[in-house]
Order: C-alpha cells, then sequence, then structure tokens
C-alpha cells in the first residue's frame, strides 16, 4: 500500500530519521535506532534515532536557553511564528496524514478528515487567545498596592502515547509555546512520524533553535531523565492510569506541575426514548474508530431493557458493515491496532471475558485482511453478562463493548459511577431534562448528550480520579495552566 504515499511521505521516510534537537538533527548519542512498524502489514516503514539520557540532558539544556529569548517576545511575536507553523501544516495536510494512518494504522479517512485539520486549528486559537489573554491583574487591598504577574514556567516536558501523536501534540504543546514555554517531547517509540514531521515544518518556517525539542526512545531511556531533569518546570503525560501514577510521584518528589490525562472506561445511557438510529451510529463509530484506542471512547453500553432486541440488532448490522484494511487506504472504515502486542492484548480479554461467563452479543477478534496476513486487525465485538465482567471493568483499548441491560435511571447512574474511571461518559434520551440531570449525576469530567466523543475549542476536556488530574485540553485554562503567578506587592504609607 506505499505506493498510496504522497512524494513528501516517502522521501521523509526513505533514510534514517535523527533527533530534532536545538534546531539540529542529530543522531543518539548512544547510537541506537528503533524501527517504526506499519501495522498493517507487520512490515518496518522507517529506522529513527533512540535516544538517551544524553540526548535528553542535550535538549532540556537546548530549551532552558532558548526560553530566555522565547518567553521574551510579545505574544504577538509568538503567536506570529505559530500562525506560520499552521500554515506550514495546512499546506502538508494530506502528508501528515498519511503519515499518521501508517504509522498508528488508522483510517486514513479519519486521520485527513479529523486529526490533522482539527490539530491544526489548534495551533491557530492558542496563537490568538496568546495576544487577547489576561497576563496579570490588580489586587484590590487596603494600604497595599499589589498585582498578580503572570509568567511562563521554563522548560516543559511531554511524555505522549501512540494511539492520536499529531493531535496530542497540538492540543499540549501548543498552548506551552504560545504561553512563552519551550517544550521538550518525548512521543512513543511506536508512533514518533508526525511528531518528527512537524520538527521538519517548524524548522521550514524559522522557530528559533530549541524552541522545540524531540527525543524519540524508551520510557527509561527518556520518560524518567526529562522528569527528573532539574531544569524541567513541568510534565505532561498521556497514556494509562498505572503509568501515570508513577510520572505524578516522581514529580511530587522534586517537586514540579504535572499534569495527568489518563485512561478510561467510559459508559453511554441509551434510553428507550432515544434516537435509536443515531445512538447505534454513534456508539458504532466509538468503537471503531481509532480501533477503539481511544482513552475517552463508550465501551460500557448501558441499554433500556426496552429497546435492547432491537438496538443489538442494529447495532451489530452496522459493525458488521465496517470496511476493516490498510489505514492508509482511502477505502478503510477501520485499521488494524497499533502493534502485536496490543493486539494480543485485546485478544486477551476476550478470551478472559468469556471464561469469566460473558457472552458473545457479536463475535469479533483476530481477523485476516487479503493481502495483508501480518497486519494487527481485530474485527469489533460485543460481549453481555455480569457487570463483574473483566470487559466490563478494565479498559480494552480496542474495538469492544460490553452490553448491560438496565430498568430506571437510579440503576443506569449506579453502573455508570461504579468504577474509578472518570473521563468521558454520554447519555441517549429525548427527554432533554433527563439527559441533563443523569448527565449532571455522572462522576466525570465530560458528559455528552445524545452524541459520544464531543470536542471543540473553547470546551474544556479533562478526567478526575483515576482518568487524571490538572487543566482541561482545549480551552483557555490549559493555556493559563502553562502561566505561573507571582505575587508583586508594595505597603503604601
Amino acid at each position: 500500500m506505499h505506493d498510496l504515499l504522497c512524494s513528501q511521505a516517502k522521501t521523509f521516510l526513505s533514510q534514517p530519521i535523527p533527533l530534532f534537537i536545538n534546531g539540529t538533527w542529530t543522531n543518539s548519542q548512544g547510537g541506537k535506532t528503533t524501527d517504526v512498524i506499519d501495522p498493517s502489514s507487520g512490515l518496518k516503514v522507517a529506522t529513527v534515532a533512540s535516544g538517551n539520557e544524553q540526548d535528553v540532558d542535550m535538549a532540556v539544556v537546548a530549551a532552558d536557553k532558548a526560553f530566555k529569548t522565547w518567553s521574551a517576545l510579545a505574544p504577538k511575536e509568538r503567536a506570529h511564528y505559530l500562525n506560520l507553523l499552521a500554515d506550514k501544516l495546512e499546506s502538508e495536510a494530506q502528508t501528515l496524514a498519511q503519515l499518521e494512518a501508517l504509522d498508528v494504522g488508522k483510517a486514513f479517512v479519519n486521520a485527513d478528515g479529523f486529526d490533522i485539520p482539527f490539530g491544526i486549528e489548534c495551533v491557530r486559537y492558542y496563537a490568538d487567545l496568546s495576544v487577547t489573554a489576561d497576563y496579570g491583574k490588580t489586587l484590590e487591598l487596603k494600604d497595599i498596592e499589589a498585582r498578580v504577574h503572570r509568567a511562563p514556567y521554563g522548560v516543559c516536558g511531554f511524555i505522549f502515547p501512540w494511539n492520536f501523536p499529531f493531535d496530542l501534540l497540538m492540543w499540549n504543546v501548543m498552548p506551552a509555546l504560545a504561553a512563552g514555554n519551550t517544550v521538550v517531547i518525548k512521543p512513543a517509540e511506536l508512533t514518533p512520524l508526525t511528531t518528527l514531521y512537524v520538527c521538519k515544518l517548524a524548522e521550514e518556517v524559522g522557530i528559533p533553535a530549541g524552541v522545540i525539542n524531540v527525543v524519540v526512545g524508551a520510557g527509561r531511556a527518556v520518560g524518567t531523565p526529562l522528569i527528573e531533569h532539574p531544569k524541567t518546570r513541568r510534565i505532561s503525560f498521556t497514556g494509562s492510569s498505572g503509568v501515570g501514577k508513577q510520572i505524578a510521584s516522581m514529580c511530587g518528589q522534586r517537586p514540579i506541575p504535572c499534569k495527568l490525562e489518563l485512561g478510561g472506561k467510559g459508559a453511554a445511557v441509551v434510553f428507550d426514548d432515544a434516537d435509536l438510529d443515531n445512538a447505534v451510529e454513534q456508539l458504532a463509530g466509538a468503537i471503531t474508530l481509532n480501533t477503539g484506542q481511544v482513552c475517552c471512547t463508550a465501551t460500557r453500553w448501558l441499554i433500556h431493557e426496552n429497546i435492547y432486541d432491537q438496538f443489538v440488532e442494529k447495532v451489530t448490522a452496522k459493525l458488521k458493515s465496517t470496511i476493516i484494511g490498510p489505514g492508509i487506504d482511502p477505502k478503510t472504515e477501520m485499521g488494524p491496532v497499533v502493534s502485536q502486542a496490543q493486539q494480543d492484548t485485546v485478544l486477551d480479554y476476550l478470551s478472559k471475558g468469556l471464561t469469566e461467563g460473558a457472552v458473545e452479543v457479536l463475535a469479533g477478534g483476530k481477523v485476516a485482511v487479503d493481502g495483508h496476513d501480518g497486519g494487527y486487525y481485530v474485527a469489533p465485538y460485543l460481549l453481555t453478562g455480569s457487570p463483574e465482567n473483566i470487559c466490563f471493568k478494565e479498559e480494552i483499548f480496542g474495538p469492544a463493548a460490553f452490553l448491560v441491560k438496565f430498568k430506571d435511571e437510579e440503576e443506569a447512574l449506579d453502573l455508570v459511577n461504579s468504577l474509578e474511571y472518570g473521563l468521558a461518559n454520554s447519555v441517549f434520551s429525548a427527554d432533554l431534562a433527563r439527559c441533563g440531570r443523569v448527565a449532571e449525576k455522572m462522576i466525570a469530567g465530560n458528559s455528552w448528550i445524545n452524541a459520544h466523543n464531543v470536542f471543540a475549542y473553547g470546551l474544556p476536556y479533562g478526567g478526575i480520579n483515576m482518568s487524571g488530574v490538572g487543566g482541561g485540553v482545549n480551552s483557555p485554562e490549559t493555556f493559563y495552566d502553562y502561566l505561573r503567578d507571582l505575587t508583586i506587592a508594595r505597603p503604601l504609607g
């Protein structure tokens, strides 16, 4: 399928890709590399440098040096650089979408139709916000002249997972840059391609050396020294709840602020007066989007007993019609999971769920795609049974959902709130008053009504409990998170 790649993508992938440190493409100090695998075929598509603690130190030192000049620029000057980058990203949108589809395995139609344009919009959103932002306020106090000044932190470190490399990069890094910070980024080893390509474009538009640095590598080799480096002033991590707790503990030892966007086990409640076709479309789309590798997706489907059979019939037909194939193919609606390890994990959950007494509503699992025997494909599957089942309680991160019937609103909410996750849920009903009531009682960072996966700039997004802490994505709050408060006061008289 690589004959579908545009010439820019082919050229970028044709030679080993170095790290990007201080505006320079450089090999790892340890000389190590890692292969990037196409999950649609299991074949290598690129080789990238794999960094270590020395590389991290070089990147942080470069970012710290660049901070002095980057933070000194007027907001409109930084915004000018970011808008130039947005223009460049827009001109290379197809290349970025192809690299994202090839790297992650996600359907090109999703990368091209949502991931890339929505990420580019993020650059412009924070560039514009930085120009109009409030960088301080006066305090009205008796006998004291006082004000609060907001200033950037310095070097901010970012550790990203493999499921949405481009958008997570944009959502997290752009507000930090717009606020005047400099950044060191550790993308996932599995999916570093669009992050590195963004560095190429940033270099081309003249973003100053050291402002953006990328070190690919393993968690212990790169992530740990990035968190522990004495010049790193903030950390942002997106990933599993287990790793997030470890990173929070490490940041607490210094201590430095840490933003965590962690896992989820979202629930969707479908009442018997809901628009059934819409609910089916939304929920089938939720588990096929990015092959279910979405932390905020709905994987617990709570269906009113009066419509359960009808819902199952419709959603089964919808999922069976999904076109599964290589992510890079424009006809594909759902690609493979990202790796052999992830395929094994998803299939293992299916096996454990059945062993614990779950019943298959829709049989899925490992599937072959003609001409792509080495790909990591998993067909959507649906289970039903007890809420005590492992597949109801744990995040699978694949195209799977667990269905449970409910009788009334109280029972539905008990099921929704029975887990320690708290990222995103949804409620489907024609009764908007009930929707609002149920949404408010859901213990989560986000409750969506008659839809799932609702994103817009200006709409905060974040989790609570085991799903994370520390600011929201896509909103002014995220921008202000990257500014520290400094109180300045003078006694009068």
